[in-house]
């Protein structure tokens, strides 16, 4: 059995013209023992917006309260990445290919990925479910 390689630790840094700028007191205490005008190695990522798929979830969990056209959220997600392509394709050794569901998880799927299929999904609730989410003011007059 392999050991698992640790997980590299994630910095944020916001961009301020030019530069980046530390996030947290812990994104800053990356830099210490980087002296100024050192080099450094970096990957540039978009940052996921954790909202977005908090919202995916609570979307599914309304047009399933509102429509009972699943018996979960989750079943719904089943049916919903094949059904706007946000698949992976796999051969099967007679030559078959078939898609199976890609992770929306933050750590293989960026933030322009994750608002295509958000789109994509808002799109097909409401061509086949006839749901359409309401609008962040409309639940907030709803919730007031």
């Amino acid at each position: 059995m392999m050991a698992k390689k640790p997980e590299k630790p994630v910095y944020a840094f916001i961009r301020r013209g030019d530069s980046l700028r530390p996030e947290m007191e812990y994104d800053r205490q990356a830099l210490e023992g980087i002296e100024d005008g050192q080099r450094v190695k970096l990957e540039i990522k978009q940052w996921r917006n954790l909202d977005r798929l908090k919202a995916y979830w609570a979307t599914l969990q309304d047009c399933v309260d509102a429509t009972g056209c699943a018996p979960s959220k989750e079943a719904l997600d089943a049916y919903i990445r094949p059904a706007v392509n946000f698949v992976d394709t796999i051969r099967l050794a007679n030559g078959f290919l078939v898609g199976v569901p890609r992770a929306i998880n933050t750590r293989q799927c960026d933030e322009p990925e994750m608002i295509a299929f958000f789109n994509s999904v808002t799109e097909l609730l409401a061509r086949d479910f006839g749901y359409v989410a309401p609008t962040p003011e409309e639940r907030a007059r709803a919730a007031a």
